[in-house]
C-alpha cells in the first residue's frame, strides 16, 4: 500500500520523537513539525483509522508495526541519502532539505542499489546501517 508523503512525515516524526521521549503527544508533533494543533489532529485520526499508530486514553501516540516499518524506512532513506549528500559536498542544509524531498519518491529499489553501491559507509543514525 502506498503511503501518502504527508502520512510519511507524520510516522517518521513521530519515531524521531520516540527516540528521545518516552512518551509522544500530538503537541509534541505540533512543536516538531511546526504544523498547527487542528491539522495533526485530523492527521492522527486519519493515520489512527489506517491502523499506523495507536493513540491510548491519555492521547500518547505509539506507532504500531506497520506504522513503524513505514517510519523506519523514511527515516533510513533520511539519514542516509543527507550524509552521502554531505559526503559529496552539499551543505548541511541543502542535504538535510534534498534528503526530505527525495526519501518520498526514491523507490526502495534504486535506494537499495544506492546503499549497495556505498555499502562500506555507514551511517550514524541509520536504522538500516546498525
Amino acid at each position: 500500500m502506498k503511503v501518502m508523503e504527508s502520512a510519511e512525515d507524520y510516522l517518521e516524526t513521530i519515531l524521531i520523537l520516540s527516540r528521545t521521549k518516552e512518551k509522544v503527544r500530538s503537541i509534541d508533533i505540533v512543536k516538531q513539525m511546526n504544523l498547527s494543533k487542528p491539522s495533526v489532529s485530523v492527521a492522527m485520526k486519519k493515520l489512527r483509522e489506517n491502523g499506523y499508530i495507536e493513540m491510548d486514553s491519555d492521547g500518547y501516540i505509539t506507532l504500531n508495526e506497520s506504522g513503524r516499518n513505514i517510519a523506519e524506512k523514511i527515516y533510513e532513506k533520511h539519514i542516509f541519502i543527507s550524509e552521502w549528500l554531505v559526503d559529496l559536498g552539499v551543505s548541511k542544509d541543502t542535504a538535510l532539505a534534498d534528503a526530505c524531498r527525495i526519501e518520498h519518491v526514491l523507490s526502495d529499489e534504486s535506494f537499495d542499489a544506492i546503499k549497495k553501491k556505498y555499502s562500506g559507509r555507514k551511517c550514524k543514525d541509520c536504522p538500516g546501517c546498525g
